[in-house]
């Protein structure tokens, strides 16, 4: 663990991860009070990567969960392998007709099976999925929770169990506890208001796009390969594009992909005839072409 908001900057930064003071400042504290960090932003402003960096300057493996519409406890938490217990039930046969050779009774046959249910329903046959996963690796993991405001309201407010005590209730075998506490990092793209609730329990985080020589840091570090005035000159573009009324404006990872194909393609400058094939690589609706290409941003 590092000592200080500075050394947190620098080990990111080796990760070829540039942070911001507040990035690196947010990441220490909640390291520090073993907060989770809800990061909030547009689509591809690097919350993803924060986590993947942070997990790679640590050490530590990353567990990620991708949330989505419909996710529920079962694909979060755990499953039970049912298939396996029926298994083991057809090759235990003759132990259970043993076991239960002496019963008068259905009733007296069932309260002695139910003596046995351990073996059915122990953790061998438990199949975890990413939350639990982090809760029971042998190792201190950090804990991916991306697009958070995918997922239901619902799964946001079971989550709140897990990251308030970092332990889940499994009726058949009770409490499960935390090995080691998991440094979590949840994102968001403000496609939904996420709950008070939920950022109590968090140190909050906001991405933003960054700043030119910000983004143009990035691409030199990212595409090395593109020359440095083309490469300012992309970034420039790019973010004059964002101060259009977008349906979507381009990302930094767009960019970044924008950045690759001129390579690609041996551009020497941003012409007429290169920007107009390669922009879709950075704005991905029909309307966002028409807009920029009639603007003065695109000539």
């Amino acid at each position: 663990m590092f000592s200080t908001p500075t050394e947190v900057g620098e080990a990111l930064a080796r990760q070829r991860y540039i942070s911001t003071d507040e990035i690196a400042t947010v990441v220490f504290l909640a390291a520090q009070l073993g907060k989770p960090i809800l990061a909030e932003g547009p689509a591809g402003v690097g919350k993803t990567e924060l986590a993947k960096a942070w997990a790679s300057a640590l050490g530590r493996p990353l567990i990620r969960l991708q949330c989505y519409e419909g996710l529920d406890e079962t694909k979060a938490l755990y499953e039970w392998e049912y298939a396996k217990q029926m298994l083991y039930t057809q090759l235990l046969r003759d132990k259970l007709s043993e076991l239960l050779a002496d019963c008068a009774t259905l009733a007296q046959a069932a309260d002695r099976l139910a003596g046995e249910e351990d073996v059915f329903f122990s953790r061998r046959f438990l199949l975890p999925r990413p939350l639990l996963q982090a809760l029971l690796s042998d190792e201190p993991v950090v804990l991916l929770i991306d697009e958070i405001d995918r997922a239901d309201a619902e799964f946001e407010a079971f989550l709140l169990e897990v990251l308030s005590d970092f332990q889940i209730s499994v009726p058949e075998l009770g409490t499960l506890k935390a090995r080691h506490l998991p440094l979590v990092l949840l994102t968001s793209n403000n496609t939904r208001e996420l709950s008070e609730a939920l950022k109590r329990r968090c140190v909050y985080l906001h991405i933003d796009y960054p700043t030119l020589e910000a983004e143009l840091d990035v691409v030199r570090l990212k595409v090395p390969e593109l020359a440095p005035g083309l490469a300012r000159q992309a970034v420039e573009l790019v973010q004059t594009l964002r101060e259009l009324d977008l349906k979507k404006a381009p990302s930094v990872s767009e960019t970044l992909d924008w950045a690759r194909a001129l390579v690609l393609l041996n551009a020497r400058a941003l012409d007429a005839q290169t920007l107009d094939h390669t922009l879709s690589i950075l704005l991905k609706h029909e309307s966002d072409l028409q807009r920029a290409r009639i603007s003065r941003v695109v000539r």
